[in-house]
Parts: structure tokens; sequence; C-alpha cells
């Protein structure tokens, strides 16, 4: 009986330790949130609303200048990119991230994943450690994986800057990113959009826009267009950032729930077996003082 006690005080002690583990995780994300938090807000509308007239003015202008980030063409080579965090503790966040790539994958790039020709861009180790090891026929392309370690725009602007250059030499055709839209700490959706080309707005092909440019068309959209792809693609960033922090903080305070509810539990199996121990001391002291008397 007394070996019985000894393993649930172990128990336990493992259990709190774990406990204060998750706390001061919860703590150290719940910080981190807060700035990941702040860093979304303020460039999300900005983002979102460069990206609706980036969208809009490329729907209406069609083939009236030669910019080629709108325009669809024959996918031989897809791109996929992939944002997932460095590390793990963060509930199904990166798992969700990587089953939305999967799915794009098998829906859009099955034949050009048979033909060698899909390569995953991985930012995040979780995410290149599953391409890694399941993906072996495509290309995986690691140089950014560590990219999480410094969101600044001035060191993220490197892989916009590059796939925009891959695709205008025409060195991919197609390229997609999966991340995670950040909504608040409880709730992150993981999903998969198209980057390049930029998707059209249907409604624009009904009624193209007379709009008005200074300087010309060629000009302002030659510099315009690169610099709206690198604010959304530095959204994706900081969406997929702040949803990590969101989750990760979710998850160790859930952790830490359980942990409360097992001490509990733990505590009243070591309080059965303490009174067993000690009904069975008092049995053999009164059974020894009835056999002495007899």
């Amino acid at each position: 009986m007394s070996g019985k006690l000894k393993e649930v005080r172990e128990r336990m002690k493992s259990v709190a330790s774990t406990q204060q583990i998750t706390k001061a995780m919860k703590m150290v994300s719940a910080a981190k949130l807060r700035k990941a938090q702040e860093a979304i807000v303020r460039v999300r509308p900005y983002a979102d609303k460069l990206n609706q007239m980036l969208r809009n003015v490329l729907s209406a202008v069609g083939g009236d200048v030669n910019i080629n980030f709108g325009k669809d063409r024959l996918i031989q080579h897809a791109t996929m990119v992939v944002i997932t965090s460095n590390r793990g503790l963060a509930g199904a966040f990166n798992t969700n991230i990587i089953k939305a790539a999967v799915k794009d994958i098998d829906e859009n790039f099955s034949a050009q994943r048979a033909a060698g020709k899909l390569t995953i861009l991985c930012i995040g180790k979780k995410g290149y450690d599953f391409f890694r090891r399941n993906y072996k026929d495509c290309t995986i392309v690691k140089d950014y994986v560590a990219l999480f370690e410094n969101l600044s725009f001035d060191q993220t602007v490197i892989v916009p800057r590059l796939l925009m250059d891959q695709f205008s030499k025409g060195e991919t055709d197609r390229i997609s990113v999966s991340y995670s839209r950040f909504k608040n700490a409880a709730t992150q959706f993981a999903e998969s959009v198209q980057y390049l080309p930029v998707p059209k707005i249907e409604a624009a092909s009904k009624l193209k826009v007379d709009y008005i440019f200074e300087p010309e068309k060629d000009k302002l959209l030659e510099s315009l267009v690169p610099s709206i792809l690198e604010i959304q693609f530095q959204k994706f960033l900081l969406d997929t950032h702040a949803s990590e922090h969101g989750a990760r903080m979710t998850a160790m305070d859930k952790a830490t729930t359980n942990a409360d509810d097992l001490l509990s539990e733990l505590k009243i199996n070591y309080n059965k077996a303490r009174q067993e121990s000690i009904t069975k001391e008092l049995s053999e002291i009164v059974g020894g003082a009835a056999a002495l008397g007899s």
C-alpha cells in the first residue's frame, strides 16, 4: 500500500510541475498575442483595401496594360507557399494549415505534382518537416523556414519579390498561399488562397470601369502592383503569427484546466489509498490485541 501511495504522490508532483509550465507558456503567449494582434489589426484594413483595389483595377483594364500579374495562363509549374510556426504545443494550429495546403494541392495541383513540377516553399519548421517527409516527389524550398524569427517588412519582403520574379519569368504559373487567418484568440481559420495571378472580380468583366490614371497606366501599375502584393504577403505572415499565439494560449489554458482536473482526481485517489492503509493498520492492531487477549 505504501508503494501505491508513493506512486500517486510522484504523479501528483509531475502533474503540478507540468501545470506550472503550461501556465507560464499561456502567460508568454498572451503577452506576445497582444503585440501580434495589434500588428495585424493595423495592417489588415489597409492590405484588404489595397488588394480589393488591385483586383478591381486588373479586372477592369484587362489586356490594356502590360501587367502579367493578373493574366491567367496554362499551369505547367505551380508553387505552394505554406506558412506554419516553428514550434508546436498550439493545438491543431499547424495541422489545420497543412490540411488546407494538402487539400489545395490535391484539388488543383495534382497533375503538376505527378509531373514533378510542384514547388513547396515552407515558412516555419512544422510545415517543412511534414512536406519533407511526405512530399518527396516535390521540390521543397527551405531557405525561408526561419523567417518568423524577424517579421519586419524589410526582412520578409524578399519572399514576395522572389515569387513575383519567378512568376514574371515564367518559372511558375500559379502561386497559392496556405496560412491561418486570425479572428480572435480562440478562433483562427486555416485557408489556402491564390496569390498569383491576382484573382479577377467576376462582376468587373460585365461592367468595365473607366479609371483615370495619373501617371500613365503602364508606369503607375508597374510600381503599384508589386507594392500591393508585398503588403498582401506581409498580411499573410502577420495573420499566421497572431493565430499561432492565440492558438497556443488557448491550448495552454485548456492544458492548465485539465491539469487541475487531473490533480483533483489524483488527490481523491491518494486520500482513498491513505484511508485504506489506515484502515488496514487499525484492523491489524485490533486483530493483534484480540489475539493477545484470548
